[in-house]
């Protein structure tokens, strides 16, 4: 559908609606650890049975005994707590960093959950004897500590107290079929199953037992009101209209969380896998558009009440509770057609009227989309929520293609968590494994492999910025640190993703990613179609404006001596404040169209990701680089020294993941889109980010807002991968900053993702108000 149906303009947001948005947003956050003792109970009574049953009668117990709640307004009801937005323990992956800051959960400057007395003293009694020594957590510090601490100051590696999420579930097969019709089939192939993959398709008919119960619990609790009937309905069959399928879609994501609680489970291509139950109803006339509307901002409610809790470290990295329930709208379909529907156009108006940070809508664009659509983006965008992200087809598709992804499935991918990419369905992307500060890496090369910060060697003795006799040299020193480190990074990727199979297989997950029940493998064992792994380059910006002042100031006019820069380096640009102004002032600047600059930051992340394939990953898979931070580049700043783009010790890097460091894009977001043109997009099949700060003002004028869309087209025509917005002027944020009560809906986008700014840490807040904002003057 090119154009919006004919009552959408005049579609308003209902009483109900408004009265569940409040509520979600006034419940306190607890730390819950009500599926933590149903788990431990389930795990004393299967001793010695293989994990993967281990880990599904916990599952299917917790599904059948965790305490329900309907509440009286509820169109779509369930979740994985009796409490909303509840920090969730999950003792299975880790729980020794829990011990560690249960006194501090509550005070933590980044995402606080209440702690209340019993609860920790039942933590501390009941869950924390049982599991010590037991978990992922304790086995990662117990085998690969020591090599991870050695690296850590470059290398980040994630996925080490939590399960892996990151993924897109096939939701058509659960619609399809749903959980009975899953277990026949699980049933059916155990009969001739070899002996190896038999506890697998238990575990898988286990769950699924536990997911019929469970929703049969909800119609029980919900008996006599419309969702009452319809989770009884969906209890004995699939669903059949509008309403059944978004609550069977809520169902799917609600028992994911419960059995791995990690962030990023998908819905993906909503609008294309639930367009016939809406274009059914809709022609039987049992539903109205207003009405599909209001149920749509029903499940959209339900989206914000999972949050996730992360150690105080990983809250840090991952700032404002994102929990990733990425739904992509638009786009390319299989056949290489628009897939521009009723349900597009009807995800941008609750997106409107919510203004909420969950789901991370994602719009994609390519070509051959609508202008009316494109329009309607650009519109919901300057209302200032952040959303819809922007992603390109144009550039994805062939990215992921070259991965050894079919035609049909590339062009199917969604939008995974922030802004990682997935084919639908089919894939382990394992996105999040590491995050490589090529920053430090820089750092070290020209401090002889020595941390600025502590003095301490961490990488090769290859030279200071003093032994470098030309820029060649000094890139070659560049080149072996990050050689060193990428090569001690991937042994314990692949260690990681070991152990996740070991300690946290997921039967009801792999029930519902193709090919998992046909090889019989559960898919943290490789049971995916697809097995990739994803590591993050951070951060091209910092990395091209540096080489950019070294290699215009020191070694081709020789202005400045490598000598007198170096000094100002180790000590923190003390009493060089001249020169500090000089390396900013006087060298170009990635971002602003000056080609042999950027395509320095180009030519090291295209090395780095040209270098990842000479690995395979512990399921077999090839690994991919990713160019975002989400909100990485906060702490990684903390690690890193001065640089000699003029950046102080321990400052933020630069946001996003190819944003332009803030301040130095002087020249406008045409230069800047056109600078990143110029990166290798092509090789970036783990997702890209950009972020782009406007003024109000540029989307209230229909002349810039004209131009604005200009902007979106050029950014498909670039092939760059994405693009998002922050819509919002200073003013506005020191005010949320000095009377955050008065502001506790205004939301932000991070990086990849959207949060309560007054959520956000102070440093964070500042790093995000300091981005360059455009819209002073006109496009």
């Amino acid at each position: 559908m090119n154009t919006p149906p004919r009552e959408f303009h005049n579609l308003a947001m209902t009483d109900r609606i408004r009265r569940l948005k409040e509520a979600t947003r006034q419940e306190e956050r607890l730390f819950s650890i009500d599926q933590a003792l149903i788990i431990t109970e389930s795990y004393r009574d299967h001793r010695g049975e293989p994990r993967v049953l281990q880990r599904a009668h916990a599952l299917a117990r917790a599904l059948r005994e965790m305490p329900l709640r309907v509440d009286p307004d509820e169109m779509i009801v369930g979740n994985r707590t009796p409490r909303i937005r509840a920090g969730v323990v999950s003792p299975e992956a880790g729980i020794s960093w829990i011990e560690q800051e249960l006194t501090t959960l509550e005070s933590r400057p980044q995402d606080p959950f209440t702690v209340r007395p019993d609860d920790a003293r039942r933590f501390t009694e009941e869950i924390l004897p049982f599991w010590q020594g037991r978990t992922l957590e304790d086995a990662v510090k117990e085998r690969l500590g020591q090599p991870m601490e050695a690296i850590r100051r470059v290398v980040k590696i994630n996925q080490t107290d939590h399960a892996q999420g990151h993924i897109c579930p096939d939701v058509p097969r659960w619609l399809s079929l749903g959980p009975r019709g899953i277990h026949q089939e699980a049933s059916q192939r155990l009969q001739d199953a070899p002996e190896e993959e038999k506890p697998f398709l238990q575990a898988v008919m286990v769950v699924m037992e536990g997911a019929v119960d469970c929703i049969t619990r909800y119609g029980q609790l919900a008996d006599g009101t419309p969702p009452g009937r319809v989770c009884s309905a969906l209890a004995r069959r699939t669903p059949r209209s509008y309403h059944e399928a978004l609550q069977s879609v809520w169902f799917l994501f609600v028992i994911l969380q419960m059995e791995s609680n990690a962030s990023s489970f998908s819905p993906g291509r909503m609008d294309q896998y639930l367009l016939p139950f809406l274009e059914q109803d809709l022609h039987q006339e049992t539903l109205t558009v207003p009405q599909a509307l209001e149920l749509t901002e029903a499940l959209w409610i339900k989206f914000n009440q999972i949050v996730y809790m992360r150690n105080a470290s990983s809250a840090e990295y991952f700032a404002g509770f994102p929990i990733g329930f990425n739904v992509a709208i638009g786009g390319m379909k299989r056949d290489g057609s628009d897939g521009t529907n009723i349900l597009s156009w009807i995800f941008l108006k609750a997106q409107e009227h919510l203004g909420l940070p969950q789901p991370n809508l994602s719009a994609r664009l390519w070509r051959g989309s609508p202008r009316e659509f494109i329009d309607q983006c650009a519109r919901v965008i300057g209302l200032g929520s952040g959303m819809p992200q922007i992603v390109n087809d144009e550039s994805i598709i062939p990215a992921l293609e070259s991965l050894g992804i079919s035609q049909s499935d590339a062009r199917d991918y969604a939008v995974v968590g922030c802004v990682e990419l997935s084919p639908s369905g089919n894939t382990l992307g394992w996105s999040d494994a590491a995050m490589f500060n090529l920053v430090k890496a820089l750092e070290l090369a020209l401090n002889d492999g020595v941390c600025l910060l502590t003095g301490e060697r961490l990488g090769p003795a290859t030279g200071t910025l003093e032994d470098y006799p030309s820029f060649e040299a000094l890139q070659e020193g560049f080149r072996r640190q990050i050689d060193y480190f990428m090569d001690r990074m991937i042994p314990l990727c692949d260690a990681v993703d070991r152990m996740h199979a070991e300690f946290l297989p997921s039967p009801f997950l792999s029930a519902l990613v193709d090919s998992c029940l046909d090889t019989g493998k559960d898919v943290t064992a490789g049971g995916a179609r697809y097995n990739l792994s994803g590591i993050q380059a951070i951060q091209v910006a910092n990395v091209a404006d540096s080489l950019a002042a070294l290699k215009h100031l020191v070694y081709d006019t020789q202005q400045v001596p490598a000598a007198g820069v170096l000094r100002a380096l180790r000590e923190d640009f003390s009493g060089a404040e001249e020169l500090r102004k000089n390396l900013i002032s006087r060298a170009p600047k990635y971002g602003n169209d000056q080609e042999w600059v950027d395509r320095l930051g180009a030519s090291w992340v295209e090395y780095f990701a040209d270098r990842l394939k000479n690995f395979t990953n512990a399921r077999g898979g090839a690994y991919q680089m990713g160019l975002y931070t989400v909100s990485a580049h906060v702490p990684m700043g903390k690690n890193v020294g001065a640089t000699p783009d003029g950046r102080h010790a321990r400052e933020p890097l630069a946001d996003g993941g190819v944003s332009a460091m803030y301040g130095r894009d002087t020249a406008g977001p045409t230069a800047l889109l056109r600078s990143l043109g110029r990166l290798p997009f092509s090789k970036a099949g783990n997702g890209a980010l950009l972020n782009i700060k406007f003024l109000p003002r540029t989307f209230t004028n229909p002349e810039e807002r004209e131009k604005f869309v200009a902007l979106l087209y050029a950014m498909v025509l670039l092939g760059i991968h994405h693009l998002q917005c922050n819509v919002v002027d200073e003013k506005t944020l020191r005010e949320a900053q000095a009377r955050p009560d008065e502001h506790e809906n205004l939301t932000i986008r991070v990086a990849g993702y959207t949060a309560y700014f007054v959520e956000l840490a102070p440093d964070l807040q500042e790093e995000i108000i300091k981005r360059t904002t455009y819209g002073e003057t006109p496009l």
